[in-house]
């Protein structure tokens, strides 16, 4: 697609899952296929772009449950932002808790790895950079 033809309002949405365990008090992330596209990225939220046919939470449960095998509740929005590099792409953070605890999660779809980790852990794993507002919110999981 030729984004230049617009010249605002156009984006292409991500949902992602901040996924918290209520129980362990971890959050998971996931460790992405290999993408030569995003060659940068490597453990992220758990998420998706959404199809049109659904409201956003039901999209993020679906991607969630396709990527990880778990069910989640989706609890409230984060924080929504664009990139400086990628101004087109828009990314929407939920907060969500498993609706079961002790599921058993299972990397597929576009993810080869999960992991379980103290929310100010992302750090040592997300190899891009992570909003402040995001480390701010993931602080106080904890």
């Amino acid at each position: 697609m030729d984004w230049s033809i617009f010249k605002k309002g156009v984006f292409l949405v991500n949902l992602l899952g901040i996924i918290y365990d209520t129980s362990t008090k971890k959050i998971l992330i996931g460790k992405r296929v290999d993408d030569p596209h995003l060659k940068d990225l490597s453990w992220v939220f758990p998420g998706g772009r959404p199809d049109y046919k659904k409201e956003m939470d039901e999209n993020l449960k679906y991607e969630v449950k396709e990527n990880t095998g778990l069910d989640v509740d989706v609890k409230h929005v984060v924080f929504a932002k664009t990139y400086p590099e990628k101004r087109e792409f828009l990314s929407i953070y939920y907060y969500c808790e498993l609706t079961t605890p002790n599921q058993k999660e299972l990397a597929q779809g576009n993810l080869k790895e999960l992991k379980w980790i103290k929310p100010t852990e992302v750090g040592e794993y997300f190899t891009t950079s992570i909003h402040p507002k995001i480390l701010e919110y993931l602080k106080s999981l904890e």
